[in-house]
């Protein structure tokens, strides 16, 4: 059974073009909608929650700069359009899931590294994403850097 519409989660480097070129691939293959989101990691979830200062203007400059990229890398994709090119602000797990739920995705691809041992034990976005998915994750192995 074909896929009808694909999240592509990309986190605005080099890197995930890769992963976007596969999920096009896809796309054109069985005639489906492709949409785009990069999540935002609130500041406090990256240092452990506990800060002891208002990080809000930060947070919110954070958040500017990344629809900012998000807008500057789509350029390069002319055919996704605004309406398929999402940003969210939370947990990259949980901000994925909720978006593949409410745009009826069947397909969620996400690039992955591969780590062994120690890195996988901590856990990887794409680990993560897996786990709980609403519909199927292709994840894309992405080439390690020389």
């Amino acid at each position: 059974m074909p896929y009808t519409h694909i999240l592509v989660a990309v986190d605005l480097t080099e890197e995930c073009r890769e992963v976007i070129q596969r999920a096009q691939a896809l796309a054109n293959s069985s005639n489906a909608k492709l949409s785009l989101i990069n999540v935002v990691e609130p500041m406090a979830m990256a240092f452990g929650g506990d800060v002891p200062m208002d990080l809000s203007m930060l947070q919110q400059q954070q958040f500017d700069q990344a629809r900012e990229r998000l807008d500057n890398f789509a350029k390069g994709y002319p055919e996704l359009t605004p309406e398929q090119r999402h940003l969210a602000y939370g947990q990259p797990r949980q901000e994925i899931h909720r978006l593949a739920e409410e745009q009826h995705c069947d397909l969620i691809v996400v690039g992955s590294h591969g780590r062994h041992g120690l890195a996988l034990l901590l856990g990887s976005t794409a680990n993560d994403v897996l786990h709980g998915a609403p519909c199927d994750v292709l994840a894309v192995r992405l080439k390690h850097p020389i």
